[in-house]
């Protein structure tokens, strides 16, 4: 399960940040995930409520925000959400489109004591 080394990850951002200003605890971390970026949400809450324990995030609120797939057609330069994993234009049916958001993960914010 690669969400373990994710949340190691997003642990060591969040202790960062947090050094940075001269926090001394996480209250607050919020992702964004899109929905083909191959992470699974639930298992990240659960790597996160477990990894959590003993760090600057102990008493953090893990809130997951999941982003759909945004694209833009090359055809007729609409641009839309996929409602579905099928790669047509909405607008045209057009297969020829750009993916403007929806395969990665981020972290969107902190809020730190």
């Amino acid at each position: 399960m690669h969400e373990y080394s994710i949340v190691q990850s997003l642990l060591d951002s969040c202790d960062e940040n947090a050094r940075k200003n001269n926090a001394t605890k996480v209250t607050k971390v919020i992702v964004k995930i899109g929905v083909m970026s191959g992470v699974e949400p639930s298992l990240l809450q659960s790597a996160f409520d477990t990894f959590k324990e003993k760090t600057i995030c102990e008493e953090a609120e893990f809130i997951i925000n999941m982003q759909d797939v945004l694209v833009r057609c090359n055809s007729c330069h609409e641009e839309s959400t996929l409602q579905k994993l099928e790669y047509c234009c909405p607008k045209c049916g057009s297969t020829d489109l750009k993916i403007l958001d929806g395969e990665e993960m981020y972290l969107m914010r902190l809020e730190l004591e």
